[in-house]
């Protein structure tokens, strides 16, 4: 992992802007002795923006950028003049960033369309001048509003790839060699377990230049759930998938009994999980003849549609994808875009897993609150002098 540049959670310190302060002036001109109040409002804060950003695939550009602060208003002046408003800060984040409280684990906001704006902290707003503040009986008021305050917020962000199908299954079940066929992905592929660290996505080319993109994750095995192997971390990548292509070597000794299993791991991770439409893919099918293929079909699972393939002799794979395709154009699944993801519901995390997890990945570091250096001054002291030396005399 440590020579991947797969970044797919991150926790960072974010802080909009303050809103600058209203001035306190009095209109000082020549033969306009009295001429009242012209204090100017403070301007606005900036904004922390989240902005969705398709050119990016992980989250390594936020890796080191662990202070993201916005610009502070300016205060206001003489004459009515506004402050200047503070800057926005914008963070570009690929689609499918789901945002949380990092001191609290709750949902934020999810971001999942190109171009897509959440503003994630606003900025303080401008204190009013004291020319907003004149009457008939009080036409020399000497106060102003102070600028609102900043807001700080410490947010996990954490990506879930956007594809139409996951593939899930135990280590070295063939689901990097069956990606690695169906489409131009080049995954690592070798003998040995947990070849795979990181998320892979392809874009499975069909008929008439027709295509849909399938997801691999690495792979999981009994006891996921509990920290074993890798966990469960890279689950989040599947949940937003329509379709699950589960898959089973077929020279395992029970293909029911380990589909079973992957399907309990699923299910603790996320119980709607088991809401998706789900495939079963037996690989590693040129190891089996016909007669054992027919002997395995009476104990395959009733409920899902399977296939037998072989990535190695291209075995069942026209077939696959034909079932991929027709579950994929079913009427539970031609919602819009936005529709599908509004569908998905993110629940707020667990304090205690959250901890450990960020425990793992090396980001349960405290932050360094930088102050600022620039001190809130009184409003005006030039006006305040003047207007001693006038009641004086």
């Amino acid at each position: 992992m440590a020579e991947s540049n797969f970044v797919d959670f991150v926790k960072i310190y974010c802080r909009s802007g303050k809103g600058g302060r209203g001035s306190v002036h009095m209109r000082r001109e020549k033969y306009i002795p009295n001429g009242g109040p012209d204090g100017g409002d403070g301007g606005r804060g900036g904004h922390i923006i989240l902005r969705g950003n398709r050119n990016y695939w992980t989250l390594l550009h936020l890796k080191y950028e662990r202070h993201v602060f916005a610009e502070h208003g300016g205060n206001g002046s003489r004459n009515k003049s506004f402050g200047k408003d503070g800057s926005d800060k914008v963070i570009e984040v690929p689609c499918g960033t789901v945002v949380y409280n990092a001191e609290t684990g709750e949902y934020v906001c999810d971001i999942t369309e190109h171009g897509q704006e959440v503003i994630l902290l606003k900025g303080g707003r401008g204190g009013l001048g004291n020319w907003h503040f004149r009457t008939a009986t009080r036409q020399a008021p000497r106060f102003a509003q102070p600028g609102e305050p900043m807001r700080e917020m410490t947010v996990i962000l954490e990506l879930k790839l956007l594809a139409d199908v996951g593939l899930v299954g135990f280590p070295n079940a063939g689901k990097s060699t069956l990606l690695s066929v169906v489409s131009a992905a080049k995954p690592k592929i070798a003998n040995y377990p947990f070849t795979t660290l990181e998320p892979n996505l392809g874009i499975v080319s069909y008929h008439e230049g027709k295509s849909f993109v399938m997801a691999d994750i690495p792979g999981i095995i009994k006891g996921a759930s509990e920290g074993r192997g890798l966990g469960l971390r890279f689950l989040r990548h599947i949940e937003r998938n329509s379709l699950l292509l589960f898959m089973v070597p077929g020279d395992t000794d029970d293909i029911r009994k380990e589909y079973d299993i992957l399907l309990n791991e699923l299910t603790t991770f996320n119980p709607e999980m088991l809401d998706k439409q789900r495939i079963l893919a037996i690989t590693k099918s040129d190891l089996l003849d016909e007669e054992l293929i027919e002997m395995l079909r009476p104990t395959l699972p009733k409920d899902v549609p399977y296939v037998f393939i072989s990535s190695m002799t291209n075995t069942g794979i026209k077939e696959l994808k034909e079932i991929i395709w027709t579950e994929l154009n079913k009427e539970s699944n031609q919602l819009s875009t936005s529709e599908q993801y509004e569908r998905i519901v993110h629940k707020s995390k667990n304090l205690v897993s959250l901890q450990e997890e960020l425990q793992k990945l090396g980001e349960d570091q405290d932050f360094v609150y930088i102050e600022d250096e620039e001190e809130d001054e009184d409003f005006d002291y030039e006006y305040e002098e003047d207007w001693e030396e006038e009641s004086e005399e």
